[in-house]
């Protein structure tokens, strides 16, 4: 793997010669400040300094305990306990409560899930609380009964089934009673 002639970590064998390097310069590979600025610069400004723009930030923040299901894994018939975020994919059947959902475009995520952020690039099927948002996006499917604090759909994203808002669902007292509506029309005529 490294030439032993150009490998300053390795013993000089007998009659061999090595190239000692000069004090001031750095061996082949390292890397130098391209200008003064840079040499004071903190890494995470150097990589900026280039003209190039920083990776652009994932629409769900990750943070704790992680769980990634690979694009070939199967887990079935689990309950998922103390995951802060799930990644899935591959195919998930299961019930879950945690924080952030990500199912990646080709992800299948089949079961109950009740959860802060839901972020669907692909298929969602079962019951699904997303208790803060909702994200389905372009090649997302979800289907199923589906409770969400705030949805965003993109164009191409499509859901299906029996879907309610959660602040619908906290304010009954809200709705008028059919008896009262019974007595208004009544006392209108």
């Amino acid at each position: 793997m490294f030439n032993k002639t150009n490998n300053p970590f390795s013993k000089p064998s007998a009659g061999a010669t090595t190239a000692s390097l000069p004090q001031n310069t750095a061996p082949t590979g390292a890397m130098r400040p391209a200008s003064p600025a840079q040499a004071t610069a903190r890494p995470s400004e150097t990589a900026n300094m280039g003209g190039t723009a920083p990776p652009p930030a994932p629409a769900v923040a990750e943070s704790g305990s992680r769980l990634i299901v690979g694009p070939d894994v199967k887990l079935k018939s689990a309950e998922i306990l103390d995951c802060d975020t799930l990644v899935v994919e591959g195919r998930v059947e299961a019930t879950m409560d945690s924080r952030v959902i990500r199912i990646a475009e080709h992800g299948i995520y089949a079961g109950k899930v009740s959860i802060d952020i839901a972020e669907i690039h692909g298929h969602f099927e079962g019951e699904l609380t997303a208790r803060s948002q909702l994200l389905i996006h372009a090649t997302g499917k979800v289907s199923g009964k589906v409770r969400y604090g705030k949805m965003l759909i993109e164009e191409g994203g499509q859901i299906s089934g029996e879907i309610r808002s959660l602040a619908e669902e906290e304010l009954p007292a809200a709705r008028p009673r059919p008896e009262v509506l019974a007595s208004v029309k009544t006392a209108m005529s």
